[in-house]
């Protein structure tokens, strides 16, 4: 790409709206048709097709759905309990509310929830296909302009706020722009290309462009969450294996050593052994029950004509990194707005410490702050758009895009691509590395990485296709620094962070961790303990 082409454009050529929203997946969808409730004018710009892209869309989730009373209570001690000392009673409390509420209103507006057993609507769980057709649906239905297969690559700014954001599209290589009033992320986490049911499309590029803002990330330790999955397959959904058994090559059971299951299938993978499931517990009408509600987990063993049920086979476990992680964007306030004026984030790209603590978010609390934080960055976002007046569509912008984009030197196209993505992925992806840490192991990857981000910040440009790849190869890189300038600072285990050098929780470190900064990396740990400490 010749970087004097990605300038901004003239005003005859961009789209001017209230928000942006930036990611098709729920959070996006959710914030898009609140704003679009406030009477803004919204364009949703998805680096996919906005129903069927994200780590959702080829899934079902749980969701959060809890009357006030006892049960939703117990729901909040519980999640409390297993968060560390991170998480926040008030934000579990106001997140459940608020997703009762949106899948209330899915319900009165059309979604085919299921019956229960008494014939009533059973809305704790959405099938993720339909759901997201259905978002998609009532999104245009409101009056959303949807542009599909349009990745961002840098945010606008301009008068102290951000102002929108561009772009380029895949296929032709054209250039696109759109000014706002107000830009909503929801672009997700970063699974750093793992293969990864659903998540090869979240690379971190909604952190980078923030960060680039000045917004500062939380919680990113926390991200060595990893998938089970059937080894020849990408499919890492766990409902299925709470029918299976464990074994060793030599047909003994996996050892049981009171850890966590998947610690457990860790040992043995870093230690060279294969590792096999059977799913043989429960009886034929669950086996059937499972196939009916899980299609897409069984049709990789249709393929190969293998019947999971009678026959074991390999198991691996794949990352997820921060989408079903922890660590994301820092949030300021109940709005989910960022420390910069005008930009917000949702779902994945923003932090779930407040929900989960020190572990895992997937299943219903992500689904659940999907609907919450997509519902409150949407029309927090139209009101600021709003505070604007005229102004929004007049300013003088420019575009904060740097490491990938713009090159510091003269620019090498795309051979440093590779060489790069490959690079991230050694440092973030075997289990040895991040599934269990040591200082020594760190020290390592974060001389590397930065010796990766100095070539890229300098080198680092692509066309065409590639420009969306450079991008992304800077974002996971960004990425990769702070998740390791976060665990170097966090000198304990605690919850998905493993410290092989420091095995135990050490209750003086029950605060959170922030990073910041794209060539320089700050890191800076909160003065205060939680209340709510473990």
């Amino acid at each position: 790409m010749n970087i004097k082409t990605f300038q901004v454009s003239t005003a005859q050529s961009v789209i001017t709206t209230d928000v942006l929203v930036l990611g098709g997946g729920p959070a996006g969808s959710w914030a898009a048709l609140s704003a679009a409730k406030q009477g803004a004018r919204v364009v949703l710009a998805d680096k996919g097709y906005c129903g069927t892209s994200g780590a959702t869309a080829p899934s079902n989730t749980g969701t959060w759905y809890l009357p006030k009373g006892a049960e939703r209570d117990a729901e909040v001690e519980r999640r409390l309990s297993r968060s560390s000392g991170l998480a926040d009673r008030r934000w579990l409390q106001r997140v459940i509310e608020q997703a009762q509420i949106g899948l209330d209103d899915l319900g009165n507006n059309g979604y085919p929830f299921p019956f229960d057993e008494q014939g009533n609507p059973y809305r704790a769980n959405l099938r993720g296909p339909d759901y997201m057709r259905f978002m998609r649906q009532r999104a245009i239905a409101a009056g959303v302009r949807i542009l599909d297969h349009h990745p961002a690559l840098e945010l606008f700014w301009a008068d102290g706020a951000i102002a929108g954001a561009a772009g380029i599209h895949p296929r032709t290589g054209n250039r696109w722009e759109v000014r706002a009033g107000a830009v909503v992320l929801a672009t997700g986490g970063c699974a750093f290309l793992s293969h990864a049911l659903g998540c090869d499309g979240n690379t971190g590029d909604g952190y980078l462009m923030a960060a680039e803002a000045g917004v500062r990330l939380s919680g990113m330790e926390f991200s060595s969450q990893y998938g089970l999955s059937p080894a020849h397959t990408s499919v890492t959904k766990g409902l299925t294996f709470t029918f299976a058994s464990f074994y060793l090559e030599d047909g003994s059971p996996l050892p049981e050593t009171g850890e966590d299951r998947a610690v457990r299938i860790a040992r043995q993978l870093v230690a060279g052994e294969k590792v096999y499931a059977l799913m043989n517990r429960g009886n034929p009408i669950e086996h059937e029950w499972l196939r009916q509600g899980q299609p897409n987990c069984f049709l990789p063993f249709e393929r190969i004509g293998l019947d999971p049920f009678q026959q074991p086979f390999p198991v691996t476990l794949r990352s997820e990194g921060t989408v079903r992680g922890v660590g994301g964007l820092e949030i300021i306030n109940n709005d989910c707005a960022t420390k910069v004026p005008g930009l917000y984030a949702a779902g994945d790209a923003a932090s779930r410490e407040n929900l989960t603590g020190a572990v895992s978010g997937g299943g219903s609390p992500n689904a659940s702050w999907a609907i919450a934080s997509g519902t409150w960055s949407g029309r927090a976002a139209a009101l600021f758009a709003a505070s604007l007046g005229d102004k929004a569509g007049t300013r003088l912008v420019r575009g904060l895009g740097q490491a990938g984009l713009r090159p510091r030197k003269q620019p090498l196209e795309d051979e440093l691509i590779s060489e790069a993505i490959s690079a991230v992925q050694a440092e973030t992806l075997p289990l040895d590395v991040n599934f269990f840490r040591s200082g020594a192991r760190i020290a390592l990857s974060r001389q590397r990485l930065d010796a990766v981000w100095a070539d890229i910040s300098d080198y680092l440009v692509g066309e065409g296709r590639n420009a969306l790849r450079a991008r992304e190869a800077a974002a996971m890189a960004a990425t990769a620094r702070w998740i390791w300038a976060s665990a170097d600072a966090r000198k304990e285990s605690r919850g998905m962070h493993r410290r092989t050098d420091f095995t135990k929780t050490d209750v003086q470190q029950t605060r959170r961790i922030f990073t910041s900064g794209i060539d320089d990396v700050v890191v800076v740990a909160a003065e205060n303990q939680l209340q709510e400490v473990a």
